[in-house]
């Protein structure tokens, strides 16, 4: 895909320090929030998008970077797979849990069914038309509460939201898990 954007050479002054901070918490180079500079105020809307997103306080965090690589993978997002591969490690997801959610496959053992729902619904909401069968979402109702379900619908809504933009600007990944996590 052509890259159509680089970062601007001189970001906006009131940005700067929020850019410095998003690469110390990101660990590495945020090319998407870098680039959102153009836009001053689509960049406070995404960062306070961003800072508000679900985290380990709302839902538990395996499930989280289950959903979130799940995601990634499912709308081809090179930028998003490695970040969201990289946290999934910090998360406790092991090497073959990670291979097998880059690979697509359906039935990972290692998964809880909590884990397992998380997945299917990441996919999903992340396919083109979301097509959420009867079963799937008896599965949501029985096996997670109200504000998880919306915990869990945001964070894979973040995922598509940064996706889309990356595809539209040509965002490559920026080495956060070594490159060892190419989307599908």
């Amino acid at each position: 895909m052509p890259r159509l954007l680089v970062a601007p050479p001189r970001p906006p002054f009131l940005l700067r320090p929020l850019l410095y901070l998003v690469s110390k918490v990101a660990g590495g180079d945020p090319i998407p929030a870098r680039i959102l500079t153009w836009f001053p105020k689509g960049a406070v809307a995404a960062g306070i998008f961003e800072a508000l997103a679900p985290d380990a306080s709302d839902l538990d965090p395996r499930i989280l970077a289950i959903a979130r690589v799940a995601a990634s993978v499912a709308v081809g997002c090179p930028f998003c797979s490695d970040m969201n591969v990289a946290a999934a490690r910090r998360r406790g997801l092991s090497p073959d849990e990670i291979a097998s959610l880059n690979a697509g496959h359906e039935g990972i053992a290692s998964f809880s069914p909590r884990e397992a729902i998380a997945l299917r619904y990441a996919r999903a909401l992340s396919s083109t038309p979301v097509v959420l069968s009867d079963d799937l979402a008896q599965a949501l109702v029985e096996g997670f509460a109200p504000r998880e379900r919306v915990v869990l619908a945001i964070a894979i809504a973040q995922v598509n939201f940064w996706a889309r933009f990356n595809h539209g600007l040509g965002v490559p990944s920026a080495g956060y898990d070594r490159g060892t996590c190419p989307a599908r």
